[in-house]
């Protein structure tokens, strides 16, 4: 038990800022914008006293904080970080000013939005260091209410039934964990993840019951399925995405859809390993189709938004391909677990450099579409390199983070994740290969379409980026040059983790 509340300080700090900017008076647009601003950096300090203070030599919890809820119910106040758990809080204290600075010019409701914003940022690090189901429970579902609103209220023409498709599939995903938890607590009286995972090492949880362990593993993993997604409960998503405004949209992309993935490394990984195995081949199969089929989506799109929509999955379907591909039991006794740490290593930095260059990606396609008049589509431009040569080269630099390029974020994630696969499931790392070329031919058709062939003469007067608009992006860059030539600053922290999460399974 840490003598500082860090943890709750950090999850209760957007919630305080929120109610905060909404308590200023109507005319006070300017104070609310900087207090939501304020507040989301505020928070990434705090991240960065708890990431200076991480002991990266140890793979448990670290920074705890646990008291006495409601103990005859197996409730109870549980918090923690790991490395992995630590990486997903600065992704999510990185994007979140990110995404207000995108909005700054939002004129509907800014208070309100700014406020739903920060509300969404505390279910975000609520769910990454809450370790006690309902307690984790809580803060999953307070995620999905201001994301709905977000889309719902500042989205496009269609947002109403985006929102509805995304609340009614987040939704049944949500009830599915629930009545997946609730059987587990009535078969071991504990909601709490660190002893479920013992008991589950040792084959305590269900016993000879394994057709009822089985329905419990299914029901789970449609609740994360739904929510990274994996095919085939991806169909809200790309409405969603296209739909929701472009800091939501960023948020959505970069910070959500971790929840899923950090789903199977947080429950179902530690908690079903037997289940995991069990269902390996068809779950490869799964991961493997989320990643061919949305990057061939995203190839027949010509709305901007939708491709980095379809993007987003693909890219997340290679975190399901390297988590799923280290539950093998290798045989004869032979040794894999450099193979299974690199794998989920990559899975890890996969996610973390995902979220940046998604959210940069939907930042660059929300100014086209801002400077455009509310034009996106791929044949709408042509040649705007000629006058926005500093535009075009940061989107071409998250363009290429996106597609892996060496020496960018992007490439030593997937890179991770294929040198593990491979020799634990051969086939699907081969066909996922697919995946690559698919996406480095729509993503560079996008350059193509959009910034080079003549300039149209109605976008002669088309603006570069501004300085403030240089400004919000660089750290974003940066740090995607800083992933892909030095990855040992995050593997440092992730690998002990990521090895104790292995001995556990």
């Amino acid at each position: 038990m840490t003598t500082l509340p860090l943890l709750t300080g950090l999850i209760a700090l957007p919630l305080a800022g929120g109610i905060a900017l909404l308590l200023t008076k109507p005319a006070q647009e300017k104070l609310a914008r900087a207090i939501g601003l304020a507040t989301s950096l505020l928070a990434l300090l705090i991240v960065g006293v708890i990431w200076s203070g991480f002991d990266r030599t140890s793979g448990g919890m670290q920074w705890v904080e646990q008291a006495a809820w409601a103990p005859s119910i197996g409730i109870e106040y549980h918090l923690g970080v790991d490395g992995i758990s630590l990486l997903m809080l600065l992704l999510t204290t990185l994007l979140v000013p990110f995404s207000l600075l995108a909005s700054w010019k939002i004129s509907r409701q800014p208070k309100l939005y700014f406020a739903l914003t920060l509300f969404l940022e505390s279910g975000l690090l609520g769910t990454f260091t809450a370790l006690n189901f309902i307690h984790w429970f809580l803060f999953w579902e307070l995620s999905l209410i201001p994301a709905f609103f977000l889309i719902k209220i500042w989205g496009g023409p269609k947002a109403g039934a985006a929102a509805f498709q995304f609340f009614l599939y987040t939704m049944v995903g949500s009830v599915a964990l629930l009545v997946a938890f609730l059987a587990i607590y009535a078969a071991t009286n504990t909601f709490d993840f660190g002893q479920l995972a013992g008991l589950a090492a040792h084959g305590e949880i269900f016993g000879a019951h394994q057709r009822l362990a089985g329905a419990i593993f299914l029901a789970a993993l449609l609740g994360f399925a739904v929510k990274v997604p994996l095919l085939p409960f991806h169909s809200w998503l790309p409405a969603a995405y296209a739909e929701a405004p472009t800091g939501a949209s960023m948020l959505l992309t970069g910070a959500m859809s971790k929840m899923g993935v950090y789903g199977f490394l947080r429950i179902l990984l530690p908690i079903f390993p037997e289940q995991m195995r069990a269902a390996q081949t068809p779950l490869l199969w799964l991961a493997v189709a989320t990643i061919v089929f949305p990057a061939a989506a995203a190839f027949a799109q010509r709305d901007l938004k939708r491709m980095v929509a379809y993007s987003s999955i693909n890219h997340l379907g290679y975190c399901l391909l390297g988590i799923i591909a280290a539950t093998r039991l290798t045989p004869g006794g032979m040794d894999f677990t450099n193979e299974k740490a690199a794998a989920l290593n990559g899975v890890v930095l996969q996610m973390f450099s995902h979220g940046l260059t998604a959210a940069a990606l939907f930042y660059f396609v929300g100014l086209i579409e801002e400077r455009a008049g509310g034009l996106r589509c791929l044949h709408d431009f042509g040649g705007l390199r000629q006058v926005a040569p500093v535009f075009c080269g940061l989107m071409g630099i998250t363009v290429f983070a996106s597609l892996g390029l060496p020496g960018l974020g992007g490439f030593v994630g997937e890179f991770l994740i294929f040198k593990g696969a491979l020799p634990l499931a051969s086939w699907a790392a081969a066909i996922a290969t697919l995946g690559l070329l698919f996406t480095a031919i729509f993503l560079l058709t996008i350059l193509q379409r959009v910034f080079a062939g003549p300039l149209p003469g109605k976008w002669s007067h088309w603006r570069d980026l501004s300085a403030a608009e240089r400004w919000c992006v660089a750290p974003v860059i940066g740090l995607i040059f800083i992933l892909g030539i030095l990855p040992q600053a995050v593997l440092d922290v992730t690998n002990p983790t990521v090895l104790h999460l292995l001995q556990q399974f």
